[in-house]
């Protein structure tokens, strides 16, 4: 009896029962997993295979046009005027140990006013490799994907409003500059939105919304796959395409049809209208210049247009 104290009392803590550990061990561990969900299962394999796939896809929006890809803003000017302009930002980069001079501080306060964009501060290496290598002047400014609208939205937007849709579509143009000037000529006059193709063409970046001058905000921009397709769907919904052309056979200030439902294309300063886009309008119509000069930026020439239907409208 003394021995089994003793070897009793060598053991930390009473030893009372299980404690259910195994009772519990009996019990059941409730229905079998189907097949897909068993590790180890051929099924199982079967359906790890087929998500890897389907993340491998790219996205594809649907029935919207889409994103535009994330773009930086580098160097103090840039970044500044970026800021004072309204260019949607997601982030600031600021590189540590900067100098703190008065640009700096200038984009830190608008950051801090804008509100919704993150302040990260990043060594210099960092910096560089983010922006590959080009003279940041340690401020980047991270500009989110821009949000695409569909072109049948424009349309669907000015009935609803209980308005003629008043559009433009541009044709080849290139330069974000002249994207930005078209937004803004088409808020200022009242219209509904800009068309673009989804290739070769000009899209939303820091330069258009900056040329905008804030108009980006309120005027969407549609992303096409095919411009001709997309044209073509608005001659259906009972819109006039109207095209601007040098050598086009009505004068702008004699269609009466820019008083109503109607697309106006504009092209690219050298080229003009592509053939097929051209073929598709109902209308070409030339712009007069006495002047003599031979043609006129896409931001210019959709102003003087947006002008006349703005005029015949009221």
């Amino acid at each position: 009896m003394a021995a089994n104290n003793r070897r009793m009392s060598g053991k930390k803590g009473a030893q009372v029962g299980s404690g259910g550990q195994r009772r519990r061990g009996l019990e059941g561990k409730g229905p079998t997993p189907p097949a897909e969900m068993r590790k180890g299962h051929k099924k199982n394999r079967i359906a790890g295979a087929k998500a890897k796939q389907i993340a491998r896809r790219p996205a594809v929006p649907r029935g919207r046009g889409g994103k535009g890809t994330s773009e930086m803003v580098v160097g103090r000017n840039s970044v500044v005027e970026a800021l004072r302009e309204g260019v949607p930002a997601s982030m600031l980069y600021v590189q540590q140990f900067i100098d703190n001079d008065e640009r700096v501080r200038e984009a830190l306060q608008l950051a801090g006013e804008r509100g919704g964009i993150h302040l990260m501060e990043a060594p210099r290496p960092e910096l560089d490799r983010m922006t590959n290598g080009l003279n940041h002047q340690g401020l980047v400014l991270q500009v989110p994907p821009y949000e695409y609208a569909h072109p049948e939205d424009l349309a669907a937007a000015a009935y609803d409003e209980g308005q003629d849709p008043l559009i433009v579509a541009l044709d080849g143009v290139t330069d974000p500059r002249n994207l930005g000037a078209v937004v803004r000529s088409v808020s200022a006059f009242g219209g509904h939105g800009v068309v673009v193709p989804e290739r070769r063409a000009a899209g939303m970046t820091a330069g258009a919304w900056k040329t905008s001058a804030g108009a980006a905000a309120r005027t969407p921009v549609a992303r096409a796959a095919n411009l001709t397709r997309a044209l073509e769907s608005y001659k259906k919904a009972g819109l006039v395409v109207v095209g601007l052309a040098a050598d086009g056979e009505v004068e702008v200030g004699d269609l009466e049809a820019l008083g109503g439902p109607v697309v106006i294309v504009v092209g690219s300063e050298g080229k003009g209208l592509s053939r097929l886009v051209g073929e598709t309008c109902d209308f070409r119509v030339r712009i007069p210049m006495p002047g003599g000069t031979e043609s006129l930026n896409a931001g210019v020439a959709a102003g003087v247009v947006l002008y006349e239907a703005s005029r015949r409208r009221v």
